[in-house]
């Protein structure tokens, strides 16, 4: 593909317009780990690479001067071939590039952040009349790529985000050796040392985990109906916002994710996805919580099915509630959505 280069230039300044914008608004630390990720990602370093800091901490200086000369800056359009595409427009934009081995994504993520990147394709597929693209190899990107995300009527996957994410779960726990449900999950996937085959396998065990909670999205959005998606984008309130996605994420795992990891019996991927239910999530769900343990001490999986089956009833209501109630949840109705 003769125009590739100005194809991901164009798309990874897009990126770091994004950047520009939102990157100041993590926590420092939160900061400091995603962009120490974002060098390796784009210095092609492995994953276990531990930059050195005097590189580093040049490249953040001279990544922050490229952000202040862009802040102001509008998106601009992807050329492919002889036509310039709008940057959300996606859709259109794979219809050039699906052929020629590409997938791009667009769209926006929590907090009204606008997200972009540029893979090489791995696969696609069909799965519940949804199409299903999953990206290998990213040519452009983000300082936060989400590792799958539903836009319309696709599921866009990105593998090298996800193995990125996972491989981040891993080294912490390796860096700690505790206990719980992430050294189930490593030990589950055998993990707990440097074999690059079991985390390959373990990668591959969650991207389906990923596309299963995509597929709940969607079933829950089909539940709810466009108002929902009306709502969160007239959302104001950033802690009301992230009440109602944690409210659509119980729904959809409830609906779809958790259902199928128990029917399948794929205890390393129910103990991963229990290393990080957290935040809001647990905080509003804890029953779940509660019937993991207990799945884990008795071996059976009745509790986790029963509170998945529960769980989705109560969170269509709590989710229907919402939007009845209010255009955007108010923050002092959390202790009001618990089952």
């Amino acid at each position: 593909m003769r125009d590739l280069p100005d194809l991901i230039d164009a798309v990874q300044r897009n990126c770091d317009i994004a950047d520009a914008r939102h990157a100041g608004e993590a926590t420092l630390c939160t900061y400091l780990l995603r962009m120490r990720e974002h060098f390796r990602w784009e210095n092609e370093l492995p994953l276990a690479a531990q930059p050195r800091k005097e590189e580093l901490s040049a490249w953040l200086t001279e990544r922050e001067a490229r952000w202040d000369a862009l802040a102001g800056e509008d998106f601009g359009p992807v050329p492919v071939g002889e036509r310039d595409h709008d940057p959300f427009d996606a859709e259109s934009l794979n219809g050039e590039l699906l052929g020629r081995g590409l997938v791009y994504g667009a769209g926006y993520a929590r907090f009204h952040r606008p997200s972009f990147f540029l893979a090489e394709i791995d696969r696609s597929e069909t799965r519940e009349g949804l199409r299903v693209l999953v990206a290998g190899c990213e040519l452009a990107r983000d300082l936060e790529p989400a590792p799958a995300a539903l836009r319309g009527d696709t599921i866009f996957v990105r593998r090298d985000a996800l193995r990125r994410w996972l491989w981040e779960r891993v080294e912490f726990w390796q860096s700690r050796r505790g206990e719980g449900a992430l050294a189930r999950a490593v030990h589950a996937w055998g993990l707990d040392g440097n074999d690059e085959a079991a985390f390959e396998r373990a990668v591959n065990a969650e991207t389906e985990t990923v596309i299963l909670h995509e597929l709940g999205e969607a079933r829950a959005g089909r539940l709810l109906g466009p108002q929902w998606e009306a709502m969160l984008a007239g959302c104001e309130d950033r802690r009301a916002e992230l009440v109602a996605r944690a409210v659509r994420d119980n729904l959809a795992d409830c609906l779809v994710t958790l259902p199928a990891l128990v029917a399948r019996e794929a205890h390393a991927s129910i103990h991963f996805y229990f290393s990080h239910f957290d935040g809001l999530r647990r905080e509003l769900f804890p029953a779940l919580a509660a019937a993991y343990r207990q799945w884990h001490e008795t071996a059976s999986a009745d509790a986790l099915a029963e509170a998945a089956a529960s769980g989705a009833a109560h969170w269509e209501r709590v989710a229907r509630g919402m939007l009845s109630a209010s255009p955007c949840l108010e923050p002092s109705a959390l202790a009001l959505l618990g089952p």
